[in-house]
């Protein structure tokens, strides 16, 4: 059995006020992103890469509609993407499901000079950053 290094992350999972919409722009980027869909049940998603899946579901315990990043716990999700090119296509894209590009007079140097990235978020609250480390 091939197991996953000690420490590596297992899942992550996300409760959100709305499970269509987090389909339309979660479902969406993960799997443009290279995940599969891996289980669905009436209040939830979980989509998996390798070891790790992320879980999407709509709970009824929640106590806010919206999730703030700036909050304690979440601020964001970061993906690896293969380049420049792709974090591109992935920001021009994402627009038609949900999601508005942040920082966007800093795009996509919000991080600095040397880190080629895309920051979305979506009407949810939730925040992601696309991230290209190997670029000329």
């Amino acid at each position: 059995m091939n197991r996953p290094a000690h420490g590596t992350l297992h899942h992550i999972e996300l409760w959100v006020p709305d499970l269509r919409r987090a389909i339309d722009s979660l479902g969406w980027l993960l799997e443009a992103l290279g995940h599969s869909l891996s289980q669905s049940w009436a209040d939830g998603r979980s989509w998996q890469l390798g070891p790790t899946y992320l879980v999407i579901e709509e709970s009824t315990a929640l106590t806010a509609e919206t999730h703030d990043r700036r909050r304690p716990g979440l601020n964001h999700l970061a993906f690896h993407v293969e380049d420049p090119a792709t974090v591109e296509q992935l920001s021009r894209d994402a627009h038609r499901h949900g999601w508005r590009l942040l920082f966007p007079e800093r795009h996509p140097y919000a991080g600095g000079g040397k880190h080629y990235a895309a920051y979305l978020e979506n009407e949810d609250g939730f925040e992601v950053e696309l991230v290209a480390i190997n670029f000329p």
